[in-house]
């Protein structure tokens, strides 16, 4: 089932008052599509993100990613700045998948790694509080964030380094 198929079925669902939440199926569309990608992109302008993500995408058997180097600061004028870097990707190159990330939303809010469709639908997220609170290094924090994101659909590590 395609995702287009998968949301309109969800939608009717939904209008029918009948939708019980997630299924299974939509699960394993989502964990395929991640695992299958192709060209992966993580847009940012500085290269310790991507080396990062790359290590924990590793673990779990996914492929490695392409580093699209763009000044993104301009996303943090946006109400929510993490989804913002991802569609700045979509519009600057074809990608099958694309990871962003940034603040959440406004300053303090903490940060968000989001994992996109080409389409920029946004697939899987994690998150951390604001670096204020947690005290992480960058690298720690986008780790945690990028591991969070796979976990939360139910993809396990397979390498753990």
């Amino acid at each position: 089932m395609t995702f287009e198929e998968m949301i309109k079925t969800a939608y009717a669902e939904s209008v029918k008052g009948i939708r019980k939440g997630d299924k299974d199926e939509e699960i394993l569309a989502i964990q395929n599509y991640i695992k299958e990608a192709k060209r992966i992109v993580v847009v940012n302008k500085k290269n310790v993100k991507p080396k990062v993500i790359n290590k924990c995408l590793k673990n779990f058997g996914i492929s490695e990613i392409e580093h699209l180097k763009i000044d993104t600061d301009p996303a943090d004028l946006s109400r929510t700045p993490a989804i913002t870097k991802g569609l700045m990707a979509v519009d600057q190159c074809e990608a099958d998948l694309i990871i962003a990330r940034g603040r959440l939303g406004i300053p303090g809010s903490g940060s968000m790694l989001v994992f996109m469709d080409n389409k920029g639908r946004i697939l899987t997220a994690g998150f951390s509080p604001s670096h204020a609170v947690h005290k992480k290094s960058l690298e720690e924090a986008v780790f945690n964030e990028a591991k969070m994101a796979l976990e939360r659909i139910g993809l396990k590590e397979i390498n753990k380094n």
